[in-house]
């Protein structure tokens, strides 16, 4: 069994402080603090997960992937050894831990974070494409910026703003966020603190929020299908802009665990037909297959 601690922004965060109204339209990504505060979760992980006598092996993964089912198929799966201790928090967060070297192997969904905090720098030893689920726009069933008939993600987008119509965003420097501030500049758009919100906070808790307040949001859609219960209804998925790829880095690190590869192999295999069975309501898939294979990084 794999022990498991949640990293800054879990779901009580929101519940105590609301969302926060952003005062410059999009938030710049920040870091420092929540370095800090991955790392102290994988301290304490560790130590519970040390008991045992063995190593463990420090898996860093988002939220989504929690929410979404993935992270429990792949703790059902894993047999060990070594036991798994498991940090969830945003991507971004996530990405600084490994590269700060708090972790062995990551599974994160933000490419040009990955780019920009683990490839570039050099701070990843093997880069693994994993699966990929997709992202939609949901929203209030009456559909007041008739996202539904958007030709784009880009145009949904942009309707949005037009129509001012409230949208909450995860702000929370996630995979789904970098996402977000990606679809708004490709509409052209620089979201408006009157009708745009923050929550600081994870998948689930931002669209329960977006549901409270007949809100637009963007949903991964197998979280969106796990929570159940949602007045908000899936206004639009059609767009390849929409692709959500999960990718796993092995972490270069002075001293490598010696089972990390073990399990980078064992993921993309057994792990990965795991994911690959999970089902949306509909009955299509909810993780496709990435095209790649397991590769080495060079040192920049």
């Amino acid at each position: 069994m794999a022990s498991r601690v949640q990293g800054p922004g879990a779901t009580d965060h929101a519940q105590r402080t609301g969302a926060r109204r952003s005062q410059q339209g999009v938030s710049a990504l920040t870091g420092r603090s929540s370095r800090r505060g991955v790392r102290a979760a994988v301290m304490c992980a560790g130590l519970v997960a040390c008991t045992s006598g063995e190593r463990p092996l420090r898996l860093g993964t988002t939220y989504t992937v929690e929410q979404s089912g993935a992270l429990a198929v792949l703790d059902s799966l894993w047999t060990g050894p070594p036991p798994l201790t498991t940090v969830v928090a945003p991507s971004g967060q996530i990405l600084r831990a490994a590269a700060n070297g708090d972790l062995d192997v990551v599974i994160a969904h933000a490419p040009s974070l990955e780019q920009r905090l683990l490839v570039g720098p050099g701070h990843a030893l093997l880069r693994c494409p994993l699966a990929a689920s997709r992202f939609a726009v949901v929203g209030p069933a009456a559909d007041p910026a008739r996202v539904a008939t958007a030709a784009t993600a880009a145009e949904a987008f942009r309707r949005i703003a037009s129509a001012g119509s409230p949208f909450v965003s995860r702000g929370d420097s996630s995979g789904t966020h970098v996402k977000e501030l990606a679809l708004w500049r490709a509409a052209g758009v620089t979201p408006a603190p009157r009708w745009y919100l923050e929550s600081g906070t994870d998948q689930a808790t931002t669209l329960h929020l977006a549901d409270e307040r007949r809100a637009y949001a963007l949903a991964d859609l197998p979280t969106y299908a796990k929570l159940g219960g949602l007045a908000s209804r899936i206004l639009f998925a059609a767009d390849t802009a929409l692709t959500n790829p999960y990718t796993l880095y092995v972490a270069r690190r002075p001293e490598p665990h010696p089972a990390v590869r073990d399990f980078a192999t064992w993921a993309t295999h057994a792990g990965r037909e795991g994911l690959l069975a999970l089902r949306l309501p509909d009955g299509t898939p909810a993780f496709v297959q990435q095209p790649g294979e397991c590769g080495a990084m060079a040192k920049p």
